[in-house]
């Protein structure tokens, strides 16, 4: 046997999944990390969508923004 044989297997890390709270693993075999579901992982980035979440800093102006004038040409 090599080395790598007898090593024991690393326990995978275990955290809180930051949307319902239920312990999810923080490793390539959890998909949704750090997440415990698509669920969970589809809510949160409805919340970031929605606006719920916001990262602070200043207002942009509606040219910075990339919002549009909706105003006919002529």
């Amino acid at each position: 046997m090599t080395a790598n044989a007898r090593e024991p297997a690393q326990k995978p890390r275990i955290a809180r999944c930051p949307r319902c709270g239920s312990s999810t693993r923080l490793d390539a075999a959890n998909g949704w990390r750090p997440f415990c579901s698509e669920r969970c992982k589809l809510i949160d980035l409805g919340d970031w969508f929605s606006g719920r979440y916001a990262i602070p800093g200043e207002r942009l102006s509606g040219e910075e923004s990339g919002e549009r004038d909706e105003s006919p040409d002529q």
